[in-house]
């Protein structure tokens, strides 16, 4: 898992238990998107024990138990979802399909941890909103250049701490590598993978809601392109929106394939808050032209500057807050309506985007 590839890049485990061994018993059903690596490992560091491994795919479930050797190997879905020991089923399936597990995952009384995006269409909203209605259990999402990056726990904090006043606009960009030949089938199939800003997109949307406090936004205009790749012509390379929350804050975020192949890391991901009193800057995994590596922070405000590198320090909250959170049944880690409105915005910033490139 290396810093160049965001497809199975996943952050070091940082070890914080809150529940004792063996209590919290955990599976992994569908291996398309490496970044099921992420989820688990943040489990795994929350306490949680990946019991059970599915995918119809030996290679990946082989690759799998490298990593996670504690793992048994089912030999259908059936299998992990009839053991009632299982509290939790994390899930990074191709996007198109991650909604139907979701919903296989309830109706077997188990809570459910996806990777963004959650879901591609709005029908299949209303289905996992109706599946979380109908169960009393969790549709939580892996966003996870929110939750699994550092700077931006701490930049959370701040902001809820009053240190920069009151938000008024979040400017994020997410860039990525594309390794084309690296890529499966579904990763240039619009129906599957849902188009750019349902897909990377609904990380940017996520922080926009977190950072602003806002429990909706309006997505003013939406822009998809494919600039450069017409190989591909069901790849969006490049995607853009502009939001407005329901506190009044803006939101404008960038997401694109572009990532250079000399660049460091998979992606110069960044964002800005700007608040009444002072501004955030997140240099999420490297510091340009430097070997200073990940998270990097900036602080102005009217005390002064700061520059914080944070390595360590606040750790991944999230992970262990879910863990508590399918214990306790509360909503700590991140509330189900959250998840949820970030997921909607996305596929609606998808849907009524203007596509700026004619393609063939």
């Amino acid at each position: 898992m290396t810093a160049s590839d965001g497809g199975t890049y996943a952050p070091q485990a940082v070890h914080a238990p809150v529940v004792g061994p063996g209590e919290f018993p955990v599976a992994a059903v569908g291996l398309d998107h490496g970044h099921v690596y992420g989820m688990c490992e943040g489990l795994v560091g929350a306490g949680a024990l990946v019991s059970w491994v599915y995918d119809p795919d030996p290679a990946k479930v082989e690759a799998f138990r490298r990593r996670f050797p504690e793992a048994r190997v089912a030999r259908e879905e059936a299998e992990v979802l009839g053991d009632d020991a299982v509290r939790l089923v994390a899930g990074a399936a191709v996007p198109a399909d991650r909604c139907a597990l979701g919903v296989r995952v309830m109706d077997a009384g188990k809570d459910y941890f996806t990777d963004k995006a959650p879901l591609t269409t709005l029908e299949q909203l209303a289905e996992a909103e109706a599946a979380v209605e109908r169960t009393g259990r969790m549709y939580a999402v892996y966003y996870s250049e929110r939750v699994h990056v550092e700077t931006a726990v701490l930049a959370g904090q701040l902001v809820e701490s009053g240190a920069i006043g009151r938000v008024l606009q979040v400017i994020g960009t997410g860039p990525h590598r594309l390794s084309a030949a690296t890529r499966p089938d579904w990763f240039f199939d619009k129906s599957r993978y849902g188009g750019i800003l349902t897909d990377i997109g609904s990380h940017q949307v996520e922080q926009v809601l977190h950072y602003t406090g806002a429990d909706d936004a309006t997505v003013v205009r939406s822009h998809v392109a494919n600039h450069a790749h017409p190989e591909h012509p069901g790849l969006d390379d490049f995607g853009e929106a502009m939001l407005v929350t329901s506190t009044g804050a803006t939101g404008y975020f960038r997401c694109d394939w572009f990532t250079p192949d000399g660049l460091q890391t998979w992606g110069d991901g960044r964002s800005l808050v700007l608040g009444t009193e002072g501004f955030i800057e997140q240099r999420k995994y490297m510091n340009i032209g430097t070997q200073d590596g990940p998270g990097h922070l900036f602080l102005a405000n009217g005390e002064g500057e700061r520059h914080v590198q944070v390595r360590g320090e606040v750790g991944y909250p999230f992970f262990g807050q879910l863990v508590r959170d399918c214990l306790d049944r509360t909503e700590t880690a991140m509330t189900q309506a959250h998840a949820f409105k970030a997921a909607e915005l996305a596929v609606r910033a998808q849907l009524g985007a203007v596509d700026l490139v004619p393609r063939g």
